[in-house]
């Protein structure tokens, strides 16, 4: 009887899933994911992406046992876990996604070492990394050449979910932990649930409900009609495929960046750490104004309310991560890994390809064909938060400064409706 070993990484879902296809075509399935100590110990580990993860796991292991399987849950070093999986179930053959992180090269790299036929399937992306190169090169380093290679590539079939699974016997499927036997701190008080119900909940009534105005207000601040699928596309919740068949071109066209972050990333492993296009920046080391910027007290209202939304939900609208970024890196000119780190440690969604392709495009040593752009926070909070709804909502100081005038306090009399606990900025900005 044959029997393979279905290994989850970054794809916890039963729907639109091909290496879960491929592998339930054998006789008897093994649902595995490994908790792995490699990542959990290093940035990934922080709290609002380890509390989302095993809420996804949760959900998964419901899925699969409504499906007649289970969730095999196990921790420690993959290959190592895998190997000793497939001994006790007999498996022949593994299953997992295809995932270019250089983390994850390694890992299936290693995975093939073992004596187990290894297939990885495509589901992270849209459109895996590698797939589309341009002639004279291995990967795309432009957008819009990218974007139009995407438009016009082929897509790969929807996979079909499971009829049924059916697990070796004496199996045994392993408890998942509590959070905080995993990651220390606590998670952003109104961060969004992890799993796959609940990612196609969101994904079902933001398509029937707001992609139609999608592309005319994707950038109103207080609007707040951006989709928020962004953690479970990070965590596999929700097929990538199925949205970008599904929504309308502008959000098409924010999966095409994602994608081709991820085919960056794949071509250039350092994204993280490393400039990808080396400028000579010379960044300044200001502790107090970086604690200013992570803590939310710039005195630059649209500054803070990003900032402050970043801590509270473990999210940040996307029109506020480039004003923060670019506040951070062009006004304060501090060196874009900083800003890095404190978003890898408060993002829900922080991918490291999407996180650093960011990061380092508004800082001008990325994919930027524009590397002097620079995002005045001003000018941008008039044009996308025009009344100043946004800033009341974060910044509960200025909750009774009346229209835009929220967005340059200083310049308001005390009796005027200025708060006093409100700080000043800590540059000029006109």
């Amino acid at each position: 009887m044959s029997t393979s070993i279905m290994l989850f990484t970054r794809d916890l879902r039963v729907r639109d899933n091909p290496a879960l296809a491929a592998a339930c075509r054998a006789e008897r399935a093994v649902p595995a994911f490994v908790l792995d100590d490699a990542i959990l110990d290093g940035p990934f580990g922080a709290p609002n992406r380890v509390r989302f993860l095993l809420e996804s796991l949760a959900d998964l292991r419901t899925s699969l046992r409504d499906l007649g399987g289970d969730l095999v849950v196990r921790r420690g070093d993959p290959a190592t876990e895998v190997g000793r999986l497939a001994g006790e179930t007999g498996a022949g053959s593994l299953f997992l996604a295809d995932e270019r992180s250089a983390y994850g090269v390694r890992r299936l790299r290693r995975l093939r070492e073992l004596d187990v036929e290894v297939s990885a399937h495509p589901g992270v992306t849209v459109v895996p990394p590698g797939e589309l190169t341009p002639s004279g090169g291995d990967h795309y380093r432009v957008f819009t050449p990218y974007w139009r290679a995407w438009e016009a590539a082929r897509r790969r079939p929807t996979a079909k979910t499971p009829a049924a699974i059916r697990l070796p016997s004496r199996l045994r499927p392993g408890s998942l932990p509590k959070l905080a036997g995993l990651a220390s701190g606590s998670p952003s008080p109104d961060a969004a649930p992890g799993g796959e119900r609940e990612g196609r909940r969101r994904m079902t009534r933001w398509l029937d409900e707001a992609a139609a105005g999608y592309d005319e207000n994707h950038d109103d601040l207080a609007a707040d009609r951006t989709s928020r699928l962004s953690p479970y596309l990070k965590f596999g919740c929700v097929s990538p495929l199925e949205l970008a068949k599904a929504g309308p071109d502008g959000f098409r066209r924010q999966l095409a960046w994602r994608d081709f972050h991820h085919q960056v990333a794949a071509a250039f492993p350092a994204l993280a750490r490393d400039d990808y296009r080396p400028r000579g920046q010379r960044w300044n080391e200001d502790e107090d104004a970086l604690a200013a910027w992570r803590d939310g007290t710039t005195g630059i209202p649209i500054v803070d309310a990003g900032m402050r939304q970043l801590r509270r939900e473990g999210f940040m609208h996307n029109r506020a991560r480039l004003i923060t970024a670019s506040f951070l890196t062009r006004d304060l000119g501090i060196d874009w890994r900083h800003g890095l780190r404190h978003f890898s440690d408060w993002l829900t969604d922080g991918d490291i390809a999407d996180n650093a392709g960011n990061w380092q495009w508004v800082a001008g040593t990325g994919n930027n064909t524009r590397p002097g752009q620079v995002m005045n926070p001003l000018r941008q909070a008039s044009r996308f938060d025009p009344r100043g709804d946004y800033v009341r909502r974060y910044v509960p100081e200025l909750a009774g400064v009346e229209g835009s005038r929220v967005h340059r306090p200083w310049t308001l009399p005390e009796s005027g409706g200025r708060a006093p606990a409100y700080p000043p900025p800590i540059i000029d900005i006109e």
